[in-house]
């Protein structure tokens, strides 16, 4: 599943040369085909060392999300509970909309 990119999402580098060093890339900017990263953790590199990489490549099977800053969107976590609501064997396609309709356009707090 592709995943836009966006500003605050947190990456590891799945590259085979990358893999043991357990380096993870935070998003500081996103071009329209590049995004600016930063080095958060590296076990044998250096941590705060800006860098960049393709969206495309940002989105592939070469890194892994490991935050999304979705999943602290108020309205993101409203859908997703009122999805899980109707979940159910034999809901349907507008079941999941309504929910999700009806958590958008209630009152946030």
């Amino acid at each position: 599943m592709t995943t836009a990119v966006v500003k605050g999402q947190l990456y590891l580098d799945l590259a085979p040369d990358m893999k043991a060093r357990d380096r993870r890339l935070r998003v500081v900017e996103v071009g329209s085909a590049r995004a600016r990263l930063v080095v958060e953790h590296d076990l044998g590199g250096q941590a705060g060392k800006t860098t960049h990489a393709s969206i495309i490549r940002l989105t592939s099977r070469a890194f892994e999300l490991l935050e999304d800053v979705l999943d602290q969107d108020p309205r993101y976590l409203a859908v997703l509970a009122a999805i899980s609501a109707v979940h159910r064997p034999g809901a349907s396609p507008a079941d999941y909309a309504r929910a999700a309709v009806n958590a958008l356009s209630a009152p946030q707090a």
